[in-house]
């Protein structure tokens, strides 16, 4: 609840604190004393839009401060925590606007953007003024009364979370399908390419190897040429090295005792003469195994040709290139088979998901179907309590496509002659008309739903006596499960009050300004009198007063 209003330089108020309480708080004064200012000043709070001319003194910056009682609302609280706002029982809104236009807004000192006053104000507060009214007429407004009336709060939040995961299965049912639309343009190519490789056979590195093999083969004359010279010139000529460094060997050892350096260049010799005689061992073994095999040549050759046309026709340079190919077009071929069961599983998901959704909005739809009835009947009571005996409320509710909130299009259709022609309110319903309309119907859903603070800027024009009497009534009712502020001009209405508010005009410094006082009794019998015959009000008129505010 709403628990005071701080404004500071705001229009034609210097400084103004009023403390609202519990119940009904109703706000009298005569026209122009500013009524409609103090709910201007509330609105900056709530997040409406502001500039500088606003400012009573331009010098000075204006102030507004709302303080609520949050109660451990859970909505609010959770708010709080996702803004990283700090919570407490007592909630603070301020809104500050410099004489430059700039404005700035604060959550308990916290500074806070224009969207997060809004959101958290329309958690807080149901600011209802004539024009306000125009919501009824929207879909959305419509479905949301029904549904608060049938109960719908948490099956529509299981309904549509299921709803959600049955449009993102279509979807990506869709995909699938769509992929495989594309796979099956390409699959005959992709078939051929991968057949043509696995025929081919290649292993890793074979056209590599072949080329150096194909390179040993056309050359095998010319290297057992060499090879056979050089294993010749070491141990088997006339002269064989080898040999010779043998016999080296065996005169530098008969001398070595007499000079120290020989006995290393001996061991050096015999070294070089080892090795030299395992090298030759080599090039007779590596002789040995080179021969000239014509047909080995032309098989090399044709398994060549087939792989210099595979890498020329992948534009590859490697063997192991042409395998990461057919590896991939493997990959392809399988996947062709794999999304096959892919759809049949996401086509077997997004079944169950729409057959669990259309049970749940079948639901949805017989608890709206079955408080229509006591809707249409109780809106219209109400109807003809508050001075519109003729006008009627009939609910079209119709069959739709599934959607988030379900499988029904609910329109609010309305008589108000009863001419049994009903028309879509927000096409007949003038502006009184869907003001005490939209009074009924949240004095309705306020038994189901947790409404916040409830204000009524003037929504009674138009009505008085026995009418205003039931508007009242009405807000009584309202009031004693929430905190409810209504700016009136119907004594009616201001004889329920709890807290009894009147707003004046004085003259300060030579200057207008508008100030606000909570009105005692008699204070109130008299405001109230002056209400129902003028400024001197009449005996009869001070009875009837007490009369209204007794009872």
């Amino acid at each position: 609840m709403l628990l005071s209003l701080h404004i500071q330089n705001y229009a034609i108020i210097e400084n103004l604190e009023i403390n609202f309480s519990k119940g009904l708080n109703i706000i009298t004064g005569e026209t122009g004393a500013g009524k409609s200012i103090v709910m201007g000043a509330l609105g900056l709070i709530l997040g409406e839009r502001t500039d500088s001319s606003i400012l009573l003194k331009q010098d000075k910056k204006c102030f507004i401060e709302g303080v609520f009682r949050v109660d451990g609302k859970k909505n609010v609280v959770s708010f709080l925590k996702e803004n990283d706002l700090f919570s407490e029982d007592d909630l603070v809104l301020r809104r500050e606007i410099n004489a430059n236009g700039k404005s700035r807004g604060f959550i308990n000192d916290t500074p806070a953007t224009l969207q997060q006053l809004k959101q958290l104000a329309s958690l807080l507060v149901d600011l209802h003024r004539q024009f306000d009214a125009l919501e009824l007429g929207e879909a959305a407004f419509q479905r949301d009364v029904i549904d608060a009336l049938a109960n719908n709060d948490a099956v529509l939040v299981t309904y549509r979370t299921i709803f959600f995961q049955w449009l993102l299965a279509k979807q990506q049912l869709k995909d699938l399908q769509d992929q495989k639309i594309n796979f099956n343009k390409e699959l005959g190519y992709h078939q051929f390419l991968f057949d043509e490789l696995t025929e081919a056979a290649f292993k890793d590195n074979e056209l590599e190897e072949a080329e150096a093999s194909l390179k040993i083969l056309a050359h095998a004359e010319e290297i057992k040429s060499v090879l056979t010279k050089a294993n010749n010139d070491l141990v088997e000529s006339e002269q064989p090295l080898v040999p010779l460094l043998k016999q080296i060997v065996q005169q530098f050892r008969n001398y070595q005792s007499f000079h120290p350096a020989l006995a290393e260049i001996t061991d050096r010799l015999q070294s070089a003469q080892i090795e030299l005689l395992d090298i030759s061992g080599e090039i007779e073994s590596l002789n040995n195994s080179i021969n000239y095999d014509a047909e080995k040549i032309e098989l090399i050759n044709e398994r060549l040709a087939i792989g210099y046309k595979l890498l020329k026709k992948h534009g590859v340079q490697t063997t192991g290139q042409l395998l990461i190919i057919q590896q991939e077009l493997e990959e392809k071929l399988q996947a062709v088979l794999n999304i096959e069961e892919a759809i049949e599983a996401k086509e077997n998901e997004a079944h169950q998901l729409f057959t669990k959704a259309n049970e749940i909005a079948n639901n949805i739809s017989d608890n709206r179907r079955r408080c229509i009835a006591p809707f249409e009947k109780n809106v219209n009571g109400l109807l003809s309590q508050i001075g519109m005996p003729n006008a009627l409320i009939k609910v079209k509710i119709s069959i739709t496509d599934l959607n988030e909130t379900g499988m029904d299009a609910i329109e609010f259709l309305f008589d108000g002659n009863k001419s049994n022609r009903f028309e879509p309110l927000r096409k007949v319903a003038s502006g009184g008309e869907l003001s005490r309309l939209m009074l009924c119907i949240k004095s309705l859903v306020a038994e189901k739903i947790d409404l916040p603070t409830l204000i009524f800027d003037e929504i009674d024009t138009g009505i008085s006596g026995e009418a205003a009497k039931q508007v009242g009534m009405i807000m009584k009712n309202l009031s004693e499960q929430r905190q409810v502020i209504c700016i009136t001009h119907q004594p009616q209405i201001a004889g329920k009050a709890n807290t009894h508010f009147f707003v004046y005009k004085e003259i300060v410094q030579e200057a207008v300004k508008t100030n606000m006082r909570i009105l005692n009794n008699d204070e109130r019998i008299q405001a109230i009198a002056q209400m129902l015959s003028g400024e001197k009000p009449t005996a009869a008129a001070l009875e009837n007063a007490k009369e209204m505010v007794g009872n």
